[in-house]
């Protein structure tokens, strides 16, 4: 509970007051991150430093969309490799050409998109060789 600023006392001696206090009656004793270093601590400062933790913190998207479609490709690819139903793998495929579509026909800023559909033919029969080996 915190105690009321006595008047013509600044709000500095007020304030000091209180945390000590606080630091006599073990309030921060226990704090996570006790008795370590201080994250960022010797790092140039960064006005915007709160924008990399809330894009971490909630896992956003910060890739343009003409690679964000890249990755989606790599990531999709190395998922087809471990289905075990080529139903699956096509139905994997089906939705990846459509989001790829999706990107290619969707104005954006910065560096269009340039990727092509995939064949999924050829990806199928190199994913049976697989399967096979």
């Amino acid at each position: 509970m915190s105690i009321r600023k006595q008047p013509g006392r600044s709000w500095r001696s007020h304030a000091d007051e209180q945390i000590e206090r606080a630091r006599q009656e073990g309030a921060f004793d226990e704090l996570p991150g006790a008795g370590k270093p201080i994250p960022g601590l010797h790092q140039a400062y960064d006005e915007l430093w709160w924008v990399g933790q809330w894009v971490k913190r909630e896992q956003l998207e910060v890739l343009p969309p003409s690679l964000a479609i890249r990755r989606d490709v790599e990531q999709t690819i190395a998922k087809v490799w471990r289905l075990t139903r080529e139903e699956a793998v096509r139905e994997e495929l089906a939705a990846l050409n459509a989001r790829i579509n999706q990107a290619n026909r969707t104005p954006t800023i910065g560096p269009p998109s340039t990727q092509g559909l995939l064949d999924t033919g050829a990806v199928v029969r190199k994913w049976r060789e697989r399967q096979a080996g």
